[in-house]
């Protein structure tokens, strides 16, 4: 958890549409609570198409949030901050084009804004 220290054993969670965060691990398919790890699930109704970059991106700026963190005690309020920051982190991939929508996704909402369209010239 690069220095941020959870209260107690008590599962503590942050959760957007694109972004969930938990003080757990994952044992077969169960969140088991564990004070010493964030675990990370990125755009879990894959609404988004991902580059293997792009997801690296993601994980490094989670690195960096976690780490301004560095010394506090966890709450779940910092979780939520961490978690909204790297919620807002991924609508600027869609922004910048980096990431897109999956239109295969079983329920496109555009939840982060209708995507732009480049007119053919």
């Amino acid at each position: 958890m690069h220095g941020v220290q959870a209260r107690n054993l008590m599962l503590l969670k942050s959760t957007t549409r694109h972004i969930h965060i938990f003080t757990a691990t994952v044992e077969n398919n169960e969140l088991v609570p564990d004070d010493k790890v964030l675990t990370l699930d990125i755009d879990p109704d894959n609404e988004f198409n991902w580059s293997e970059e792009a997801l690296q991106q993601v994980y490094r700026k989670f690195d960096e949030l976690v780490e301004a963190y560095g010394g506090e005690d966890l709450t779940e309020y910092n979780l939520r901050r961490i978690g909204s920051d790297l919620e807002h982190f991924v609508r600027g991939l869609l922004q910048k084009g980096t990431i897109s929508y999956n239109l295969n996704c079983r329920a496109i909402n555009y939840s982060m804004g209708l995507p732009q369209v480049v007119p053919n010239s």
